[in-house]
Protein backbone atom coordinates (compact mmCIF):
# COMPACT_ATOMS: atom_id res chain seq x y z
CA UNK A 1 0.00 0.00 0.00
CA UNK A 2 1.45 3.57 -0.73
CA UNK A 3 2.33 6.05 1.59
CA UNK A 4 2.12 9.76 0.89
CA UNK A 5 2.75 13.08 2.27
CA UNK A 6 2.06 16.59 0.74
CA UNK A 7 3.83 20.12 1.94
CA UNK A 8 3.24 23.38 1.43
CA UNK A 9 4.84 26.33 2.38
CA UNK A 10 7.10 24.30 4.83
CA UNK A 11 4.23 22.76 6.59
CA UNK A 12 2.57 19.34 6.16
CA UNK A 13 -0.75 20.06 4.58
CA UNK A 14 -1.99 16.32 3.62
CA UNK A 15 -0.89 12.35 4.38
CA UNK A 16 -2.04 9.17 2.88
CA UNK A 17 -4.02 10.60 0.16
CA UNK A 18 -4.80 8.20 -2.49
CA UNK A 19 -2.32 8.34 -5.85
CA UNK A 20 -5.74 8.85 -8.23
CA UNK A 21 -4.95 12.00 -6.61
CA UNK A 22 -1.61 12.45 -7.67
CA UNK A 23 -1.56 14.48 -11.27
CA UNK A 24 -3.81 16.88 -9.26
CA UNK A 25 -1.67 17.52 -6.76
CA UNK A 26 1.95 17.41 -9.25
CA UNK A 27 -0.03 20.82 -11.30
CA UNK A 28 0.28 22.81 -8.19
CA UNK A 29 3.62 23.99 -8.27
CA UNK A 30 3.68 25.42 -4.33
CA UNK A 31 3.51 22.01 -3.63
CA UNK A 32 6.28 19.10 -2.43
CA UNK A 33 4.78 15.39 -2.97
CA UNK A 34 6.37 12.38 -1.05
CA UNK A 35 5.17 9.34 -2.54
CA UNK A 36 6.63 5.60 -0.85
CA UNK A 37 5.63 2.22 -2.68
CA UNK A 38 6.44 -0.44 -0.92
CA UNK A 39 7.40 -3.65 -3.08
CA UNK A 40 5.36 -1.91 -5.76
CA UNK A 41 3.68 -3.78 -8.60
CA UNK A 42 5.17 -2.90 -11.79
CA UNK A 43 1.82 -1.08 -13.22
CA UNK A 44 1.87 1.31 -9.79
CA UNK A 45 5.60 2.02 -10.21
CA UNK A 46 4.88 2.94 -14.21
CA UNK A 47 1.65 4.72 -13.34
CA UNK A 48 4.00 6.87 -10.91
CA UNK A 49 6.63 6.81 -13.39
CA UNK A 50 4.11 8.29 -16.01
CA UNK A 51 2.89 11.13 -14.04
CA UNK A 52 6.07 12.21 -12.85
CA UNK A 53 8.32 11.34 -16.38
CA UNK A 54 10.78 9.01 -14.70
CA UNK A 55 13.48 7.41 -17.37
CA UNK A 56 12.20 3.76 -18.17
CA UNK A 57 15.96 2.97 -17.32
CA UNK A 58 15.28 3.89 -13.63
CA UNK A 59 11.83 2.11 -13.50
CA UNK A 60 13.63 -0.85 -14.96
CA UNK A 61 16.38 -0.87 -12.01
CA UNK A 62 13.62 0.11 -9.15
CA UNK A 63 11.88 -3.65 -10.24
CA UNK A 64 15.04 -5.32 -9.85
CA UNK A 65 16.66 -5.65 -6.27
CA UNK A 66 20.05 -6.01 -5.24
CA UNK A 67 21.22 -3.06 -7.32
CA UNK A 68 24.84 -1.40 -6.05
CA UNK A 69 24.47 2.05 -4.31
CA UNK A 70 24.49 4.76 -7.04
CA UNK A 71 22.91 8.02 -8.50
CA UNK A 72 21.40 7.81 -12.33
CA UNK A 73 21.20 11.42 -13.70
CA UNK A 74 18.09 11.81 -16.26
CA UNK A 75 16.39 14.64 -17.75
CA UNK A 76 14.56 16.08 -15.45
CA UNK A 77 15.10 13.50 -12.23
CA UNK A 78 17.32 11.52 -11.22
CA UNK A 79 17.76 7.89 -9.39
CA UNK A 80 19.53 6.78 -6.07
CA UNK A 81 19.87 3.55 -4.31
CA UNK A 82 21.14 3.17 -0.91
CA UNK A 83 21.30 0.58 1.77
CA UNK A 84 20.18 0.92 5.38
CA UNK A 85 22.22 -1.78 7.68
CA UNK A 86 21.78 -3.06 10.94
CA UNK A 87 24.15 -5.31 13.04
CA UNK A 88 22.28 -8.17 15.19
CA UNK A 89 25.23 -10.33 17.16
CA UNK A 90 28.07 -10.42 14.29
CA UNK A 91 25.43 -10.97 11.33
CA UNK A 92 24.85 -7.81 8.92
CA UNK A 93 21.35 -7.10 7.65
CA UNK A 94 20.94 -4.74 4.95
CA UNK A 95 17.46 -3.13 3.38
CA UNK A 96 17.85 -1.87 0.12
CA UNK A 97 16.08 1.56 -1.23
CA UNK A 98 15.13 2.98 -4.29
CA UNK A 99 14.62 6.92 -4.95
CA UNK A 100 13.26 8.99 -7.37
CA UNK A 101 13.69 12.89 -7.18
CA UNK A 102 12.56 15.63 -9.29
CA UNK A 103 11.87 19.01 -8.92
CA UNK A 104 9.10 19.06 -6.08
CA UNK A 105 8.50 15.11 -5.50
CA UNK A 106 10.39 12.64 -4.22
CA UNK A 107 9.26 8.85 -4.71
CA UNK A 108 10.67 6.11 -2.21
CA UNK A 109 10.95 2.42 -3.79
CA UNK A 110 11.35 -0.57 -0.77
CA UNK A 111 11.69 -4.06 -2.58
CA UNK A 112 11.05 -5.25 1.46
CA UNK A 113 9.47 -4.42 4.10
CA UNK A 114 13.32 -4.41 5.65
CA UNK A 115 13.36 -0.68 5.43
CA UNK A 116 12.02 1.16 8.16
CA UNK A 117 10.63 3.86 6.65
CA UNK A 118 8.98 5.19 9.91
CA UNK A 119 11.82 6.26 11.01
CA UNK A 120 12.72 8.46 8.25
CA UNK A 121 9.15 9.94 8.46
CA UNK A 122 10.09 10.45 12.70
CA UNK A 123 12.84 12.72 11.14
CA UNK A 124 11.24 14.48 8.90
CA UNK A 125 8.95 15.54 12.09
CA UNK A 126 11.35 16.07 13.66
CA UNK A 127 13.18 18.57 11.43
CA UNK A 128 10.10 19.95 10.24
CA UNK A 129 11.46 23.19 10.04
CA UNK A 130 13.49 22.50 7.12
CA UNK A 131 10.50 21.40 5.48
CA UNK A 132 10.32 24.71 3.07
CA UNK A 133 13.24 23.19 1.42
CA UNK A 134 10.87 21.19 -0.39
CA UNK A 135 12.56 18.41 -1.77
CA UNK A 136 16.15 18.86 -0.70
CA UNK A 137 14.41 18.11 3.12
CA UNK A 138 12.87 14.72 2.36
CA UNK A 139 16.49 13.44 0.25
CA UNK A 140 18.52 15.20 3.75
CA UNK A 141 16.28 12.56 5.53
CA UNK A 142 16.31 9.80 3.77
CA UNK A 143 19.93 10.08 3.59
CA UNK A 144 20.43 11.00 6.70
CA UNK A 145 18.78 8.03 8.18
CA UNK A 146 20.97 5.36 5.63
CA UNK A 147 24.18 6.98 6.63
CA UNK A 148 23.63 6.59 10.68
CA UNK A 149 22.77 3.07 10.22
CA UNK A 150 26.06 2.65 8.82
CA UNK A 151 27.38 4.54 11.81
CA UNK A 152 26.13 2.76 14.11
CA UNK A 153 26.70 -0.76 12.53
CA UNK A 154 30.74 0.56 12.22
CA UNK A 155 31.00 1.78 15.96
CA UNK A 156 29.15 -1.70 17.07
CA UNK A 157 31.77 -3.82 14.98
CA UNK A 158 34.28 -1.72 16.22
CA UNK A 159 33.41 -3.20 19.74
CA UNK A 160 33.49 -6.64 18.44
CA UNK A 161 36.80 -6.32 17.26
CA UNK A 162 37.94 -4.62 20.72
CA UNK A 163 36.65 -7.94 22.06
CA UNK A 164 38.46 -10.15 19.38
CA UNK A 165 41.97 -8.71 19.86
CA UNK A 166 41.55 -9.31 23.72
CA UNK A 167 40.58 -12.69 23.52
CA UNK A 168 43.16 -13.32 20.85
CA UNK A 169 45.57 -14.16 23.30
CA UNK A 170 43.38 -16.15 25.84
CA UNK A 171 43.86 -19.70 26.68
CA UNK A 172 42.39 -21.14 23.60
CA UNK A 173 42.71 -18.66 20.84
CA UNK A 174 41.99 -21.61 18.24
CA UNK A 175 38.60 -22.89 19.79
CA UNK A 176 36.39 -23.41 16.51
CA UNK A 177 34.17 -21.19 18.26
CA UNK A 178 35.85 -18.47 18.57
CA UNK A 179 37.21 -18.99 14.42
CA UNK A 180 33.86 -19.08 13.64
CA UNK A 181 32.73 -15.74 15.08
CA UNK A 182 35.99 -14.14 13.81
CA UNK A 183 34.84 -14.75 10.44
CA UNK A 184 31.36 -14.28 11.45
CA UNK A 185 32.57 -10.48 12.37
CA UNK A 186 34.89 -10.43 8.82
CA UNK A 187 32.14 -11.31 6.83
CA UNK A 188 30.03 -8.42 8.03
CA UNK A 189 32.83 -5.99 8.08
CA UNK A 190 33.21 -6.71 4.20
CA UNK A 191 29.76 -6.49 3.08
CA UNK A 192 29.14 -2.86 5.30
CA UNK A 193 32.06 -2.09 3.20
CA UNK A 194 30.21 -3.01 -0.12
CA UNK A 195 27.60 -0.38 1.12
CA UNK A 196 29.01 2.21 2.70
CA UNK A 197 32.08 2.68 0.55
CA UNK A 198 29.72 3.58 -2.60
CA UNK A 199 27.94 6.29 -0.74
CA UNK A 200 30.37 8.79 -0.93
CA UNK A 201 29.63 9.31 -4.18
CA UNK A 202 26.08 9.22 -3.69
CA UNK A 203 25.90 11.48 -0.92
CA UNK A 204 28.72 14.38 -2.56
CA UNK A 205 26.29 13.83 -5.94
CA UNK A 206 23.09 14.55 -4.44
CA UNK A 207 24.24 16.86 -2.08
CA UNK A 208 25.31 18.96 -5.24
CA UNK A 209 22.02 19.28 -6.83
CA UNK A 210 20.34 22.72 -6.63
CA UNK A 211 18.89 22.31 -3.50
CA UNK A 212 17.79 25.18 -0.72
CA UNK A 213 20.35 27.29 0.55
CA UNK A 214 18.77 26.32 4.07
CA UNK A 215 19.34 22.50 4.07
CA UNK A 216 22.77 22.59 2.54
CA UNK A 217 24.71 22.54 5.74
CA UNK A 218 22.40 19.80 6.57
CA UNK A 219 24.01 17.35 3.62
CA UNK A 220 27.61 18.58 4.16
CA UNK A 221 27.08 17.09 7.45
CA UNK A 222 25.18 14.20 6.20
CA UNK A 223 28.78 14.11 3.92
CA UNK A 224 31.06 14.19 6.69
CA UNK A 225 29.26 11.13 8.69
CA UNK A 226 29.77 9.32 5.25
CA UNK A 227 32.87 10.14 4.66
CA UNK A 228 33.60 8.77 8.64
CA UNK A 229 31.89 5.31 8.07
CA UNK A 230 33.93 4.84 4.72
CA UNK A 231 37.48 5.65 6.91
CA UNK A 232 36.43 3.41 9.97
CA UNK A 233 35.13 0.62 7.67
CA UNK A 234 38.37 0.47 5.94
CA UNK A 235 40.12 0.49 9.36
CA UNK A 236 38.14 -2.54 10.59
CA UNK A 237 38.93 -4.33 7.59
CA UNK A 238 42.38 -4.02 8.05
CA UNK A 239 42.21 -4.92 12.23
CA UNK A 240 40.33 -8.02 11.70
CA UNK A 241 42.80 -9.45 9.13
CA UNK A 242 45.41 -8.68 11.48
CA UNK A 243 43.32 -10.18 14.65
CA UNK A 244 43.09 -13.21 12.00
CA UNK A 245 46.68 -13.07 11.49
CA UNK A 246 47.63 -13.07 15.00
CA UNK A 247 45.43 -15.49 16.16
CA UNK A 248 47.28 -17.90 13.64
CA UNK A 249 50.36 -17.13 14.63
CA UNK A 250 49.04 -17.50 18.22
CA UNK A 251 48.23 -20.85 17.45
CA UNK A 252 51.33 -21.85 15.42
CA UNK A 253 53.44 -20.21 18.31
CA UNK A 254 51.85 -22.65 21.23
CA UNK A 255 51.92 -25.97 19.16
CA UNK A 256 55.56 -25.28 18.53
CA UNK A 257 55.57 -24.70 22.23
CA UNK A 258 53.96 -27.98 22.64
CA UNK A 259 55.81 -29.89 20.19
CA UNK A 260 58.90 -28.62 22.27
CA UNK A 261 58.06 -30.03 25.10
CA UNK A 262 56.56 -33.36 24.22
CA UNK A 263 59.99 -33.56 22.19
CA UNK A 264 61.70 -32.86 25.70
CA UNK A 265 59.78 -35.40 27.41
CA UNK A 266 60.63 -37.92 25.07
CA UNK A 267 64.24 -37.67 25.48
CA UNK A 268 64.10 -38.21 29.25
CA UNK A 269 61.77 -41.14 28.43
CA UNK A 270 64.43 -42.84 26.39
CA UNK A 271 66.69 -42.59 29.02
CA UNK A 272 65.07 -45.21 31.20
CA UNK A 273 64.46 -47.54 27.90
CA UNK A 274 68.16 -47.12 26.83
CA UNK A 275 69.40 -48.20 30.45
CA UNK A 276 66.26 -50.81 30.99
CA UNK A 277 67.23 -52.43 27.30
CA UNK A 278 70.94 -52.62 28.05
CA UNK A 279 70.31 -54.57 31.13
CA UNK A 280 67.44 -57.07 29.40
CA UNK A 281 69.81 -58.33 26.91
CA UNK A 282 71.08 -61.68 27.36
CA UNK A 283 74.65 -61.63 27.36
CA UNK A 284 76.62 -61.08 30.91
CA UNK A 285 77.85 -57.85 31.86
CA UNK A 286 78.60 -56.43 35.41
CA UNK A 287 76.22 -57.05 37.60
CA UNK A 288 74.04 -59.02 35.75
CA UNK A 289 71.75 -61.06 38.26
CA UNK A 290 73.09 -58.98 40.92
CA UNK A 291 71.73 -56.19 43.53
CA UNK A 292 74.13 -54.23 42.47
CA UNK A 293 73.24 -54.02 38.66
CA UNK A 294 69.80 -53.21 39.83
CA UNK A 295 71.33 -50.51 42.27
CA UNK A 296 73.29 -49.39 39.01
CA UNK A 297 70.54 -48.83 36.77
CA UNK A 298 68.18 -47.32 38.75
CA UNK A 299 70.62 -44.56 39.60
CA UNK A 300 71.52 -44.41 36.01
CA UNK A 301 67.95 -43.76 35.31
CA UNK A 302 67.44 -41.01 37.61
CA UNK A 303 70.33 -39.15 37.28
CA UNK A 304 70.45 -39.01 33.88
CA UNK A 305 66.60 -38.19 33.88
CA UNK A 306 66.91 -35.36 36.32
CA UNK A 307 70.16 -34.01 34.32
CA UNK A 308 67.99 -34.10 30.67
CA UNK A 309 65.00 -32.06 32.77
CA UNK A 310 66.85 -29.45 34.26
CA UNK A 311 68.97 -29.06 31.03
CA UNK A 312 65.83 -28.37 29.22
CA UNK A 313 63.95 -26.83 31.76
CA UNK A 314 67.12 -23.91 31.45
CA UNK A 315 66.78 -23.87 27.88
CA UNK A 316 63.18 -23.04 27.87
CA UNK A 317 62.35 -26.55 26.30
CA UNK A 318 60.55 -27.97 29.03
Amino acid sequence: MARTRLYRDGALEAEDFPLSELPAHLRDEALTVWVDLGAPSPQDLRLVADELGLHELAVEDALQSRQRPKVDEYDGSCYLTAYAVSLSGAALSTAELGVFLTDRAVVTVRPGDAFDIDAVVRRWDDLSRLAGSGVGFLVHGLLDYVVDSHLDAVERLDDLVSDLEDQVFSERPGDAAMQRHVLAVRRSVVDLRRVVLPMRDVVASVSGRDFDAEVTPYFRDVHDHVLRAADWTDSLRELIATVRETQLNVQSNRLNLIMKQVTGWAAIIAVPTAITGWYGQNVPFPGDGQVSGFVTSTVAIVVVGVALYALFRRRDWL
